[in-house]
């Protein structure tokens, strides 16, 4: 699959790049990538949710009123679950919602996401750039100049500079990743991805390994 070359300015480049039909051309596999994604997000929880039991509760252990004859529920001191702020029954604990997935999925579950994206044409491939200072209106003007401005987009770079970075991080439709961080996640939440060269050569040698 050959790609037109764009630079920072939005303009083609004359030049184009021939993508890796392993990686960028292959049949999504929806399945795997909604795994992915899962894991992903299921990474990212705290889990620290807790509720307090009735051993932990503060309360008097006295019994609020006599077994029988009152026409109430019987139940004894006032840490009782029956009782409003009484000890919770079966409540959350803190637990980690982390799960593992194969290396092989993980990889095709890259690949599928890639493929997607360049095969409904949302791929952009870009000239590598880079910032002398950390200026947001610098990468706001690369927005500007590739039409989306306001258009949630990820940028994948073969390595991100600390001024690249700190260029892009107050724009809330950009996001800028380093190929060798990219998850599922980066690649399909978003209207356009924007690869620099490095990054697809990047990209590509971490694939051609497995």
């Amino acid at each position: 699959m050959n790609v037109k070359i764009f630079s920072k300015e939005g303009q083609d480049t004359g030049r184009e790049i021939t993508l890796s039909d392993e990686v960028f051309n292959i049949e999504s596999n929806n399945h795997v990538l909604y795994l992915a994604v899962k894991q992903y997000q299921a990474n990212q929880r705290q889990g620290t949710h807790k509720s307090k039991e009735r051993w932990e509760i503060s309360r008097t252990t006295k019994k609020a009123f006599r077994q029988k004859g009152t026409g109430g529920a019987r139940r004894g001191d006032m840490k009782s679950p029956l009782v409003r702020g009484g000890g919770r029954v079966f409540g959350p604990k803190p637990h980690s919602y982390e799960f593992k997935l194969n290396k092989k999925v993980k990889d095709l579950a890259k690949r599928s996401a890639l493929s997607t994206k360049a095969q409904n044409g949302s791929l952009i491939v870009i000239e590598d750039f880079g910032f002398e200072a950390p200026k947001t209106k610098d990468f706001a003007k690369v927005l500007t100049s590739l039409q989306l401005t306001g258009i949630k987009s990820t940028f994948i770079f073969g390595d991100v500079t600390p001024n690249l970075w700190k260029s892009s991080r107050n724009i809330d439709t950009a996001l800028v990743v380093a190929a060798a961080q990219m998850n599922v996640l980066d690649i399909m939440d978003n209207k356009k991805l924007i690869i620099s060269e490095q990054a697809v050569k990047a990209i590509e040698a971490a694939f051609s390994n497995n």
